[in-house]
C-alpha cells in the first residue's frame, strides 16, 4: 500500500518482452526523478515546506514536481513548453501549481533558453523559492537509485546492457551510476534526437521530431558525458516505427523516446544480446496519451526499420545522416564538442 500517487507513480515495472530484452516501465518516469531530489534537499535544509519550487518543464517534470510539492506541502511554479496541453495544465492547477506558458517560436532552442530565464527572473523577484534545476543539478540521479537496486535484484546478473534517452541526463545517469556503484557491470547505450546540441547533432535537421524528452536546445549540466559507452541519433520516423511496434508486438504503450529506445535495444539484443550473456533493459519514461495523433493514427504508414543498413556508424559529426547513426562514444566522444553553460 502507497501513502501518495506520487510514491505509486515512483516504482517501475520490469517486463521481459523475450528472451533478453527487457523495459523497465514507468508510467511517468520523472515522479522518482522529482521525488527523489525534493527529499533530499528537505533532508539537507535547503527547502521547506511553504516554500516554492519553480522549474521549466515540457510536461512530464512539470506534473512530477507538482506531485512532490502536494505531497511535502511546497507551491509549485511551472514555466511550460508551449507543447504542454489543456489536459496536463488542468491537472497541474488543480494540484495548486501556477503555470506560466510563454508563446511557441520557430526556434526549439530559443524556445527552451527563453523558458529557463523566465524561472531564473522568477526566482529572483520572489523569497522563499527555489529553482529545482532540473536540467542542470545532478540531486535528480538520487531518486533512481531504488529503481537500479530493484532492477538487479529481479535480473541478478553480473553485466547488462541498458538504453536509454539522454534527455536531461537523469534517467539513464542515475541508473547507471547505481548499478556501477553497486557491482553491476553496464554498458550505457544513449539515445539522442538529431538536432540536439547534448551530442553535436544540431546542425543536422529532423522538423519532425519532437525534441522534448530526448535531446536538448541548450546545455544541460545534468549530462555526465563519460557515463555513456555507445550513443545512437535516431530520427522521428524511426522512433515512431519503433513505438508502433512495441505495442503491436509486446503490448506496451508508450511514446517518442520509448520507441528510439525499443528500435535500439531490440537492434541491440538481435545482434549482440543474450548470446554473451547480457540481457538488454531498455527504459520506457511514460504512456503514450499525447502522442495519440502524431504516432499512432495510421499506423501503417510507419516505415520499415532497415536494421542491416542501420545505424550508421560514424566517427564525427560531419558525418551524421537520417535516420540513425550510432559511434563508439568511448572512442570517438572527444570528435563531438560538448555545449557550453549558458546559465
Amino acid at each position: 500500500m502507497f501513502d501518495h500517487i506520487a510514491d505509486a507513480l515512483a516504482q517501475p515495472d520490469l517486463i521481459r518482452l523475450r528472451p533478453g530484452l527487457f523495459t523497465l516501465r514507468f508510467e511517468s518516469m520523472k515522479v522518482i526523478s522529482a521525488l527523489g531530489a525534493v527529499e533530499q534537499l528537505m533532508a539537507d535544509g535547503v527547502i521547506r515546506p511553504g516554500d516554492t519550487l519553480v522549474d521549466s518543464s515540457s510536461g512530464v517534470y512539470a506534473h512530477a514536481l507538482a506531485l512532490a510539492c502536494q505531497k511535502y506541502g511546497f507551491h509549485c511554479h511551472i514555466v511550460a513548453s508551449p507543447i504542454v496541453d489543456a489536459a496536463l495544465r488542468a491537472q497541474l492547477q488543480v494540484l495548486g501549481a501556477t503555470v506560466d506558458q510563454p508563446d511557441a517560436t520557430d526556434n526549439a532552442k530559443l524556445d527552451q533558453a527563453g523558458r529557463v530565464r523566465k524561472v531564473i527572473e522568477y526566482v529572483g523577484r520572489h523569497p522563499g523559492t527555489h529553482w529545482m534545476r532540473q536540467y542542470h543539478d545532478r540531486i535528480h540521479y538520487r531518486g533512481y537509485e531504488h529503481a537500479a537496486k530493484s532492477m538487479m535484484k529481479q535480473l541478478d546478473v553480473p553485466e547488462l546492457v541498458l538504453v536509454g534517452g539522454v534527455g536531461s541526463g537523469a534517467s539513464t545517469g542515475g541508473l547507471a551510476t547505481a548499478l556501477r556503484r553497486h557491482g553491476v557491470d553496464a554498458r550505457l547505450l544513449g539515445i539522442q534526437p538529431f538536432g540536439s546540441v547534448s551530442f553535436a547533432s544540431q546542425d543536422v535537421e529532423d522538423p519532425e521530431f519532437l525534441i522534448a524528452g530526448l535531446g536538448s536546445g541548450i546545455h544541460f549540466g545534468n549530462i555526465d558525458y563519460d557515463a555513456y559507452d555507445d550513443i545512437h541519433w535516431i530520427d522521428f520516423t524511426y522512433a515512431r516505427s519503433g513505438s508502433i511496434e512495441l505495442l503491436r508486438e509486446h503490448g506496451v504503450f508508450a511514446g517518442l523516446s520509448s520507441g528510439a529506445a525499443y528500435a535500439v535495444a531490440e537492434w541491440q539484443a538481435s545482434r549482440h544480446g543474450f548470446d554473451d550473456g547480457r540481457p538488454v533493459v531498455f527504459v520506457t519514461p511514460d504512456t503514450g496519451h499525447r502522442y495519440v495523433h502524431t504516432v499512432f493514427e495510421d499506423p501503417d504508414s510507419a516505415v520499415v526499420r532497415d536494421s542491416d543498413r542501420y545505424p550508421l556508424v560514424v566517427t564525427e559529426p560531419v558525418e551524421l545522416r537520417l535516420p540513425w547513426c550510432r559511434t563508439d562514444w568511448k572512442r570517438h566522444g572527444v570528435n563531438f564538442a560538448k555545449p557550453k553553460s549558458e546559465f
